[in-house]
């Protein structure tokens, strides 16, 4: 089957992320020369070439492509990137790109699998609804973020049991900055995700079945990321967590939210095992 202008463009950016994914691994610890230029470039235009494929996409299907795996992985992917790319301008640090790269890559190596549709089909009758949409949008930014913390807490456990002055000390970021970095990108995922996986799914659950709140599996496990990330800011701010505990919560409710994601999908049945 030929493919389309929008699939081609997937294919191309996830190329230049596998890319640039190994110009970071072979020179994280340098912040120039010209490795580290082309590393940053190919990043910046593979995001480029996704964005726009996603934009092709949703033109041509006349709605916003995140109804399916292939283009929810493609969205939330492209997320993950820009989420990226706004830490590194911030912190001044290319190491979170060792951590955090490969989650897109894996993501869309598993939406480029042959067994992921990629055609675009008419919407079913539950999936006709702007709720739908800003449902998905909304909880995938918020799970870019925590995508995020996820990198930055495994740097925060390795630099923790890293001896000062060895390599990892030296390149990567004190633990201070490790700690801030996750705990900012879930104090900005948090609240986009609650609006959009509950208080949003709920208003599309109504639209689509007639009900807010049916303990669907998929339903069930977004509500245990949701009370993961909610004890890790609740422990952080009242009680000033900040060491490997709270490291280990960020991950855990990562872990958390891609057993929602897929998990959920090809393990449980449910409403929601179509998506």
């Amino acid at each position: 089957m030929t493919q389309t202008l929008d699939i081609q463009l997937f294919y191309l950016a996830f190329v230049c992320y596998f890319a640039a994914m190994i110009l970071y691994f072979i020179s994280f610890w340098k912040q120039k020369g010209i490795i580290v230029i082309a590393g940053k470039m190919i990043l910046v235009i593979g995001f480029g070439l996704q964005f726009a494929g996603l934009v092709i996409r949703s033109v041509t299907a006349r709605f916003m492509p995140v109804t399916n795996m292939y283009e929810s992985l493609n969205f939330f992917s492209c997320a993950i990137v820009l989420f990226y790319l706004i830490i590194e301008s911030r912190w001044k640090n290319r190491t979170y790109g060792v951590f955090i790269l490969p989650v897109v890559f894996l993501l869309m190596a598993f939406s480029s699998l042959p067994s992921t549709p990629k055609e675009i089909v008419p919407l079913i009758p539950a999936l006709q609804s702007q709720w739908l949409v800003w449902h998905v949008i909304l909880a995938f930014i918020g799970e870019a973020a925590f995508a995020v913390a996820f990198g930055a807490s495994i740097m925060y456990l390795l630099r923790s049991r890293a001896p000062e002055g060895s390599f990892v000390a030296k390149t990567f970021p004190n633990l201070t900055t490790l700690d801030l970095a996750s705990y900012r990108s879930i104090a900005i995922g948090f609240p986009i995700f609650t609006i959009g996986a509950l208080i949003f799914g709920a208003v599309w659950g109504n639209y689509a079945w007639g009900r807010y709140w049916g303990w669907d599996p998929k339903e069930t496990w977004a509500l245990i990321t949701w009370i993961v990330y909610a004890l890790y800011l609740h422990a952080r701010i009242l009680y000033g967590w900040k060491d490997k505990t709270a490291a280990w919560i960020s991950i855990i409710g990562f872990i958390a939210t891609m057993f929602t994601l897929f998990g959920v999908n090809y393990l449980l049945s449910g409403l929601h095992s179509y998506a």
